[in-house]
């Protein structure tokens, strides 16, 4: 309920989803029952077997400060859906509300997986080879220890294994220089600790890197990693600014304009967050994914069906039995 466009977009990409899984799952719609009933009247012949309602009186909004607004507003659609991961009645999480209270709230409601300092969320970029480059912590944790960054290096290594099928996926640790002395004392002694695993650590790795590939992994603290985040998704919008205006100038300015702008959207397309829908939250004992507040039914729809993904790959137990052993 306390996302840019609630509870519209919602609805909508659940009910997109609903219909991309023919029946695999069920949707709990969590929020003020009045709004999302009179919602669901605008789409005809949804299937009503997979959708539910779920009451949540309250709302955590944007501007909300995360740890209080969980304790004061107990009936929100965040506080409701986390407990109704807990309880079983649901195996998935997701949201594009407040990120701080979803990661917070799950941390707390939850619990983290025995033996995880840290959750983590981690996000994908693009290659200019293809594929994809995840990066963890990319704001979880805004600071971070060399321990919980080998824990970021485990995490990530299953899930790039169980979601993308990346065998023994190269593992990279950000840092101003490859050499192995150049960084840091976090890099410097995270880098100690990476190298005393079973991993497939391939030493530091520089921003420039993540788009080039150069490893399957990036490592970073949260700090670092949401700045990356963030100036990532301005890329696109900065894109499509600059050829509108270039477009202003004249007709034929428009003409090559308009040829151009199809190209960047095809060669481009990677970057649009739309595509992967949002970010992962790992190490907590429940599948948790969270979307922008912007998000668009499409991206609703993308992790939902993520989200189912990790399910059935058990991506929480598998971090478990990594973590006992």
């Amino acid at each position: 309920m306390g996302a840019d466009y609630s509870p519209h977009n919602e609805v909508s990409g659940a009910l997109e989803a609903v219909k991309a899984a023919a029946g695999r799952f069920r949707v709990l719609l969590v929020g003020k029952k009045e709004l999302l009933e009179k919602e669901l009247q605008g789409y005809s012949g949804y299937q009503k077997e997979n959708v539910e309602i779920l009451d949540a009186s309250e709302v955590i909004t944007m501007d909300d400060e995360p740890v209080s607004a969980l304790r004061q507003k107990k009936d929100s659609s965040i506080v409701i859906a986390l407990k109704a991961l807990k309880d079983k009645r649901a195996d998935a999480f997701v949201s594009a509300g407040n990120t701080g209270a979803v990661m917070s709230g799950a941390t707390l409601e939850l619990g983290r997986i025995s033996g995880v300092s840290r959750p983590m969320i981690g996000s994908q970029f693009p290659r200019d080879i293809g594929g994809f480059t995840l990066v963890f912590d990319v704001g979880a944790t805004v600071d971070a220890k060399p321990h919980w960054m080998k824990e970021y290096g485990i995490m990530g290594s299953i899930y790039a294994e169980k979601i993308f099928g990346i065998q023994n996926p190269s593992v990279g640790l950000l840092s101003v220089g490859e050499e192995r002395a150049k960084g840091n004392e976090l890099t410097l002694e995270t880098a100690n600790l990476l190298e005393q695993t079973n991993l497939n650590f391939i030493g530091n790795v520089e921003g420039r890197d993540i788009l080039a590939g150069k490893a399957d992994i990036v490592l970073c603290d949260g700090f670092t990693g949401n700045i990356i985040l963030k100036f990532a998704e301005s890329v696109l919008p900065a894109l499509k600014s600059r050829v509108k205006k270039y477009s202003e100038v004249g007709i034929f300015n428009k003409f090559k304009a308009a040829i151009t702008a199809s190209v960047l959207r095809s060669s481009l397309k990677d970057f649009d967050y739309q595509e992967y829908g949002g970010v992962p939250l790992l190490g907590v004992k429940g599948v948790v994914i969270i979307g922008h507040g912007s998000s668009t039914p499409r991206a609703i729809r993308t992790m939902l069906l993520r989200a189912e993904e990790m399910v059935n790959k058990d991506m929480c137990g598998t971090i478990a039995k990594a973590f006992q052993q």
